[in-house]
């Protein structure tokens, strides 16, 4: 199978660095579905893209419900009969809160996204990933969700532990479910890893992070092609693992 004939998913790419992930995997001549809940920006994206002269295609999908996951996978499965890579990049956050502050139900709306919604992508586009020779899954978590980061107080990131117990610990979650799909998933050859793209500037820290969105993606895409000799089961930024 050559590269051209290679399909990929990326949930929430009609921004950021779904978006630039997209951009980079089609500049490989991939095909690139980009995954959005808004079908006026996600069709904007798709087009940005495809003025480049890659092929790049919308596919409206919100990870929080299933009837459009479902159709996503119906539609993925009727067009090309196969996805060869999936990368669940949707997330969300919510605002600064101490965690005795935060309410169970902004958890619970945070773990929609970061968590469930991973889950329910991933169950339904398994069987589609089955039938490629090589199957990627990329899942876009943070150092946030790193529980050796955050029980250290030395550590730069366990600072943030105080303010955003939805974010951090849905990335824990999310660093969990990695490892186990990777487990259940070795043996068919289906590379399973969480990425850290870094603290980019987006919309989900208001801008605010010091790696461009271009930067973030590197590291997913680098994943996202790995060969058979690739790590699984892992958690990397782009200068290599991070601790668990």
């Amino acid at each position: 199978m050559t590269t051209s004939q290679k399909t990929a998913l990326i949930t929430g790419a009609n921004k950021g660095i779904g978006k630039e992930t997209a951009r980079r995997l089609a500049a490989l001549g991939i095909t690139v579905l980009i995954g959005a809940r808004n079908a006026e920006r996600g069709e904007a994206a798709a087009e940005e893209l495809r003025a480049d002269g890659a092929d790049v295609r919308f596919v409206p999908l919100d990870v929080t419900e299933e009837t459009s996951v479902q159709a996503a996978a119906q539609h993925i499965d009727a067009t090309f009969g196969r996805l060869d890579i999936l990368v669940n990049n949707a997330a969300i956050a919510a605002g600064p809160q101490k965690p005795s502050e935060t309410a169970a139900a902004t958890v619970r709306q945070v773990y929609e996204t970061n968590v469930f919604g991973v889950i329910a992508v991933t169950h339904a586009m398994l069987p589609l990933l089955r039938r490629s020779a090589a199957a990627r899954i990329v899942n876009m978590s943070s150092e946030l969700g790193s529980l050796t980061h955050l029980a250290d107080p030395r550590s730069p990131w366990s600072a943030y532990s105080s303010v955003l117990l939805p974010y951090c610990t849905s990335k824990s979650a999310l660093n969990a479910i990695t490892v186990l799909y990777a487990d259940e998933l070795r043996a068919e050859g289906i590379l399973v890893n969480a990425v850290s793209p870094g603290y980019c500037a987006t919309d989900l820290n208001r801008h605010t992070g010091i790696r461009t969105a271009e930067e973030g993606a590197a590291v997913a895409v680098d994943l996202a092609t790995a060969g058979e000799d690739g790590p699984t089961g892992a958690l990397l930024a782009e200068d290599g693992p991070i601790p668990w």
